[in-house]
């Protein structure tokens, strides 16, 4: 079949849930392939994949990893991608610039539910997939039940291209499902044809007519020679494998162990036969897009250890050169990747993955192109929004000038960070996809800027307000200290606002009793004593009315009345029955239907109010759950909610409004407060 191809690349990334395998999976195929003459693993830190210092500590991917290899005059790019949740941003961004994706997972019933909003972004980007079960020499169930479970949790039907061959718990083989060949696997050596296994030929039957009524709904030929009992040729049952997954219409699946070799020539057999070339994905993703300039995207961002910065970008279209100029900036050099290898070249052409330098200024996701000016902007992946933060600050002060540069280029490497100097705690809040996420961006820090950070939880911004209303309090400032002395004097009115007015201020004064020009001084006194109320928060939802008050032709002034305003509402916010507020989040939370329950008691158990529930859109077994939740109970909470679904449920939340704290939570909050505690009364 290999002289039918017409492209010499493909793009591949390999993805899937955490611990599935992915990087053994790609040390293997580059040793198949010839790229690498000894295999690493994730144990001794030595994979090309998982190579930045972060990957290794914790051993698992952190980040996208590129490595390019040939086989059979095909130059395979294969990106291995994180499988935790919390770098699901790494992943998404990568795929939008393959031609198809392996999806890697074990053949654990438990875990496939797990892969669900993976096959939902394929689907969506429609970007053609298959399926390898790792891991078989661990399969805890039989192998049809495998694909009904993994059918469960795709929108796409699933067809198995090979019938594994078990002896006990042991993968011995497989049967190709095209050719009704059996094989038999041997360590660091293809697979040898063994005569069909007789005790599985009902079983494969039954695998093999679900594969060929799933193609037959996208072929009415092949159709009606299933209806006549026409067994079809091997050369139809391959174009049509390579024409409905090429269209994501069909997923294949396969079965091995990477860490064995097992399964892995077979895979990619049939990426070189049925996998799209990037002909075919260039012309879907550049539909409607006319002309023939060099374009590319930016896949990913790396800041290497060295201290240059690396594009990871899919060619589009046209040819890239040596010192070529995209949107502006000239480029530095072009190499292809072997994980944190680099491999210099002159130019390379349409449907590579390859790393430019120096393109500053340019982000993941950005779309490149000789054009200076150009209106073209490709699709690219949404950007997830963050759910777990941390406040940090610099172990030495100095460091603090240098903080926001270093972050910046986190988030340049990472657009799934974000930061803030929060206005009301004044911290500087970093956040995130979660624990583990934050702590491989404060290693980077240190690692890679010398920036080594002290953390701890945010402060929740805690407000107060007041429940009465005092009708008038007087406060008279007097000073001598020779010559002009100070003299201001101002009777005030304090009444409760409803919630979320904010602070309103107001004078009803006649006959001059406090002269227009020390009036602004009044209001800058009560709005100073706003920013620290007596429970030691800012003072919101009420409003200040100036009454009446008397001064001096000589000794009174501006900063006068402004103390003199300071000093009545120290007397007259006690009185007024100051009380604490907390802000209350909108949380609108996805689960799977099954956990819902679960998800429901975990908010009430975080003092969260239900407001409802009702199916996912497009999401067939999932729930919407909306809720406020206050934002003292939200700081753990994406932890608690991955460890009840399984890793796939999350969240969206916004700030809602400010509500009463109840008394005893009160007590603490303001005693913690007090004592120089965060104030987020845990």
């Amino acid at each position: 079949m290999n002289e039918k191809v017409k492209s010499g690349s493909r793009n591949v990334a390999i993805v899937g849930p955490y611990l599935s395998g992915k990087t053994t999976l790609l040390e293997s195929l580059l040793f198949v392939t010839g790229a690498i003459s000894r295999k690493g693993s994730v144990k001794d830190s030595n994979t090309v994949g998982d190579s930045a210092a972060e990957s290794r500590d914790r051993q698992m991917s952190v980040e996208v990893s590129a490595a390019s290899t040939e086989y059979n005059g095909i130059r395979f790019t294969f990106i291995d991608c994180p499988g935790s949740v919390e770098f699901v941003q790494e992943t998404y961004n990568a795929l939008i610039g393959v031609d198809a994706a392996i999806v890697v997972c074990e053949p654990i019933r438990e875990r496939v539910l797990t892969l669900a909003p993976l096959f939902k972004f394929l689907d969506d980007w429609e970007i053609p997939h298959l399926v390898f079960v790792n891991k078989m020499d661990r399969a805890n169930i039989h192998v049809l039940e495998t694909l009904h479970a993994l059918k469960a949790v795709s929108s796409r039907p699933l067809v198995a291209h090979q019938y594994p061959i078990m002896n006990g718990e042991q993968l011995t083989g497989f049967i190709d499902m095209v050719s009704e060949q059996a094989y038999q696997y041997h360590p660091g050596a293809p697979a040898d044809p063994i005569p069909f296994p007789e005790s599985l030929k009902e079983e494969e039957h039954i695998a093999r007519a679900e594969m060929l009524e799933a193609l037959a709904n996208f072929d009415d030929h092949l159709l009606e020679e299933l209806l006549e009992d026409i067994e079809p040729s091997q050369e139809e049952i391959l174009k049509d494998l390579k024409m409905e997954l090429g269209a994501d219409l069909v997923v294949p699946v396969f079965f091995g162990v990477a860490e064995q070799d097992y399964g892995v020539r077979p895979l990619l057999e049939a990426l070189l036969r049925e996998a799209p070339e990037p002909e075919t994905t260039a012309e879907r993703r550049l539909k409607n897009i006319k002309g023939d300039t060099p374009l590319a995207q930016v896949l990913k961002t790396y800041y290497t250890p060295q201290g240059g910065k690396l594009s990871l970008v899919r060619v589009w279209r046209g040819k890239l050169t040596d010192g070529i100029v995209l949107n502006g900036i000239r480029t530095g050099g072009i190499y292809r990747l072997m994980g944190q290898q680099q491999q210099s070249v002159n130019q390379v052409g349409a449907g590579e993955i390859v790393a430019l330098s120096r393109l500053e200024g340019i982000k993941t996701g950005d779309t490149i192109s000789t054009e200076q000016q150009s209106a073209i902007e490709l699709p690219k992946a949404a950007q997830l929004e963050p759910v777990y933060a941390l406040a940090i600050t610099p172990e030495k002060r100095n460091d603090e000038v240098k903080l926001s540069g270093a972050i910046n280029k986190l988030l340049e490497e990472d657009c799934s960070l974000a930061w803030e100097q929060h206005g009301d705690t004044h911290e500087v809040i970093l956040w995130g996809q979660g624990e583990i996420h934050l702590q491989v961006t404060l290693d980077r820090l240190r690692r890679k800027y010398n920036l080594p950070m002290t953390t701890h939880l945010p402060q929740v911004p805690y407000k107060e307000t007041i429940r009465k209303t005092v009708a008038s309090v007087h406060g008279r400032y007097k000073h001598q200290s020779g010559g002009h002395g100070q003299f201001g004097d101002v009777f005030l009115e304090i009444k409760p606002l409803p919630r979320g007015t904010g602070f309103n201020f107001n004078e009803t004064i006649v006959g001059g009793v406090v002269p227009k020009q020390y009036i602004p001084g009044v209001e800058m006194g009560v709005r100073e004593f706003l920013t620290h109320g007596p429970l030691g928060f800012p003072l919101v939802d009420l409003s200040v009315t100036l009454t009446n008050g008397s001064y001096h032709n000589v000794d009174s002034s501006e900063q006068a009345f402004k103390q003199a305003a300071r000093l009545a509402m120290q007397t007259g916010i006690p009185q007024a029955e100051p009380t604490l507020l907390e802000p209350i989040l909108r949380v609108d939370v996805t689960t799977p239907s099954e956990f819902t329950s679960k998800v429901l008691q975990l908010l009430s158990g975080r003092r969260g109010q239900i407001l409802g529930y009702e199916g996912r859109n497009d999401w067939q077994g999932w729930d919407n759950i909306s809720a406020y939740l206050p934002q003292a109970d939200m700081q753990n909470f994406i932890v608690e909610l991955r460890s009840l679904t399984l890793g796939v449920g999350s969240f969206h939340w916004e700030y809602d409004h400010l509500q009463e704290v109840p008394e005893k939570l009160a007590e603490r909050v303001i005693q913690n407060n007090g004592n120089g505690g965060n104030g987020n009364g845990k």
